[in-house]
């Protein structure tokens, strides 16, 4: 998606002075697509965002909320909500499984 729109506003940046700035807006795309996830191990559950992320142990976590389409968030033992990028409602088995059973699976499955 990011190369095709790359593609098509080349055009576009070479017909203005400051035209290449178009250029950004794909190549923001890519970052993101590249840097943005959520990686869950044995020990923690990391958020990784464009900017900065976060790690986060187990224990500190008590459960998973569910968004109301495709969100879902980690509730911490604090109260707080991490929400958890490229994580779906499909995906909460999968972290309960990784958790090692410190966290519950919301699905009840």
């Amino acid at each position: 998606m990011a190369v095709a729109l790359a593609f098509c506003a080349t055009q576009f940046a070479f017909a203005a002075p400051f035209g290449w700035l178009v250029h950004l807006v794909p190549l923001g795309m890519v970052v993101r697509a590249l840097r943005v996830r959520t990686v869950a191990d044995a020990e923690a559950l990391t958020v990784r965002r464009t900017v900065g992320g976060r790690r986060v142990p187990w224990p500190e976590i008590s459960s998973l909320r569910l968004g109301d389409k495709t969100r879902v968030s980690a509730v911490l033992a604090d109260g707080d909500e991490l929400p958890l990028p490229a994580v779906h409602v499909r995906d909460p088995p999968s972290l309960a499984a990784v958790s090692g059973g410190r966290l519950p699976d919301p699905t009840g499955e």
